[in-house]
């Protein structure tokens, strides 16, 4: 599973770094008996002349490509809003999988 941290237009900060991945050991943990390569992609953004920052969360599976984006005053709140907003997207991509029987990640014997 890779994972990365993007700040983009602002120094890294060790503090946002360590929160930002204590909130995405939920959707890690939710990931980690899916088939690799899985890729996560954290990209933090602020808001130079308001105080309108983002935060996008891209996730690549083999089940598909899914993008979570929030913006708003707050850098911290942005960032659990937008593991929220994975987490339920990966949630209910899971179900319709399950529901369709197309969850074959385990191999099946005949």
């Amino acid at each position: 599973m890779n994972k990365k941290i993007h700040f983009h237009g602002m120094d890294s900060s060790q503090a946002i770094e360590n929160y930002a991945n204590a909130s995405l050991e939920r959707v890690l943990e939710f990931l980690k008996n899916e088939r690799e390569p899985i890729y996560l992609d954290l990209t933090l953004r602020p808001g130079r002349p308001h105080a309108h920052h983002m935060a996008e969360l891209r996730v690549k599976t083999p089940h598909g490509d899914f993008i979570a984006s929030e913006e708003g005053p707050a850098m911290y709140q942005l960032i659990d809003m937008a593991v929220d907003s994975m987490y339920k997207q990966l949630h209910k991509e899971k179900r319709e999988r399950v529901k369709d029987g197309r969850s074959t990640d385990h191999y099946k014997g005949a």
